[in-house]
């Protein structure tokens, strides 16, 4: 049977042989997508030769502009105040836009708020799409400055209208022509392109409507078994690069073996981590080999020497009282103290990772400051191995950790209590959250485990200015 071929183009969706294209720029009352708002849209749907469609309006953001947004624009609230709402617009910019390659200078910025303005109407607006910026930089190289005001004055691009919607779409249209003319068609089939083999039982539709969101993926087998379950802050994206991954046996075996795919959106990326951790754990896919494990046989506690010092040992856990840090096996442990030795100054010989008489390696090439000869005093080493340990803690016994939801009026609540991970929920955005109690009766209750642990701590060592309250 003939393999079933996906061709897509670098970093953009599906694209067909006869292209069509809606140029598109819009106006905003900020930067943020998710709270700001579409003050005017442009569209000019191009069949790859000339314009052949035209939508533009005004849009009532229903919210205020700022003064300093109406300064670059020009566009004021009076302008807006009876123009319409983005619903009562929305059918015409999906029947527009529908079966056409998306495209826009700087094509994330109004893509994510297009994409955003549908979802609070419950709608999943899903397009293809191309960045003229990306392609400038690449078929017209040189220029300083890639913006499209300074582009477009040094290829003599006229604006009629430089910060309005009509104005920079229709110069966007005349770059993408100029680059058309020079390059052709091919420019989005010459390079950067993944040719991929679909597995013959997968349906090209279960690739083409998948979302560009965070959340967590699954892969099954013909016979609907889970065979792998995955997460990304942008599903999509992710899911095309296993289809095109030929890097090892492995990866293509399981991409061979795929016959559906289905997904869950969470909303921000912890929520993705803890319920792919959770779902690997219950369903234990066959392709989740490295992360499937339940069983935490090995650990590291913590004692103190004769002469006062923090020491480190890899022991085996007992049934009744597991260590804080669990691994799943003995070499795991281990190199988990070789990192925290090459990295936190920690010493490989109070660690017992290092036999020596006298002074460790580290000491030698100035990762350890000589704790295993006594030369760094007691209190300054085990200040920074008690340092070290409490980071693997979570900071505080009771908190819930705040993050944005799956829509834009809920938030996701992660709940630890006691020094434990309790669970999570999705309330509405309104919810106060007052009292440990309170939040108990909302959240879907869930087991701890190391893994878990691991996730929190390093989700909120990367993100700091993550929301916390504490109790």
């Amino acid at each position: 049977m003939t393999p079933n071929v996906l061709t897509f183009c670098y970093s953009y969706r599906l694209l067909r042989s006869r292209n069509v294209y809606s140029i598109i720029d819009i106006e905003t009352t900020g930067g943020a997508g998710r709270q700001d708002k579409i003050t005017e849209i442009a569209i000019f749907k191009h069949d790859g030769e000339k314009v052949v469609d035209k939508f533009v309006s005004l849009i009532n953001p229903e919210r205020y502009i700022p003064p300093n947004i109406t300064q670059i624009t020009g566009i004021t609230n009076q302008m807006v105040e009876n123009a319409p709402k983005f619903f009562e617009v929305a059918k015409q910019i999906v029947e527009i836009t529908e079966d056409t390659i998306f495209l826009a200078h700087n094509v994330n910025f109004d893509y994510s708020f297009i994409k955003e303005e549908f979802k609070r109407l419950g709608y999943n607006y899903n397009r293809k799409r191309l960045c003229t910026v990306k392609l400038a930089r690449k078929y017209i190289p040189g220029h300083a400055s890639y913006s499209l005001g300074k582009l477009c004055s040094e290829l003599n691009i006229n604006i009629n209208g430089r910060h309005r919607a009509e104005g920079d779409a229709a110069a966007t249209v005349q770059l993408y022509e100029l680059i058309l003319k020079q390059n052709g068609d091919n420019i989005l089939t010459e390079n950067k392109q993944w040719v991929i083999n679909l597995p013959n039982g997968l349906d090209r539709k279960a690739v083409e409507t998948l979302p560009d969101e965070k959340g967590i993926y699954y892969f099954y087998n013909t016979d609907g078994e889970l065979i792998y379950v995955g997460k990304s802050n942008n599903i999509y994206s992710r899911i095309l690069s296993h289809l095109g991954n030929i890097t090892s046996k492995k990866a293509i075996e399981m991409k061979e073996r795929i016959a559906d795919i289905g997904h869950e959106l969470t909303g921000n990326e912890l929520a993705a981590l803890l319920l792919e951790s959770e779902e690997i754990k219950r369903h234990k896919p066959f392709y989740n080999v490295a992360q499937r494990r339940t069983s935490y046989l090995w650990g590291i506690n913590a004692s103190y020497d004769m002469f006062g010092y923090i020491n480190l040992e890899i022991v085996r856990n007992k049934k009744e009282q597991e260590s804080q840090l669990s691994f799943s096996n003995k070499l795991e442990a281990r190199k988990f103290i070789e990192k925290l030795c090459d990295e936190q100054g920690i010493c490989p010989k109070l660690s017992g990772i290092y036999q020596s008489d006298s002074s460790c390696f580290n000491y030698h090439i100035d990762k350890c400051g000589g704790a295993c000869i006594q030369k760094q005093s007691a209190d300054d080493y085990n200040q920074i191995a008690e340092g070290v340990l409490n980071g693997l803690k979570y900071f505080s016994d009771n908190f819930a950790i705040i993050e944005e939801g799956r829509t834009v009026n809920e938030k996701y609540v992660a709940l630890i209590k006691d020094g434990k991970y309790k669970g999570y929920g999705y309330i509405d955005e309104t919810i106060s959250i007052d009292s440990l109690e309170a939040l108990e009766e909302i959240i879907s209750t869930k087991e701890e485990n190391k893994d878990i642990r691991s996730i929190i701590n390093g989700y909120l060592n990367k993100y700091p200015k993550t929301k916390l309250i504490k109790f």
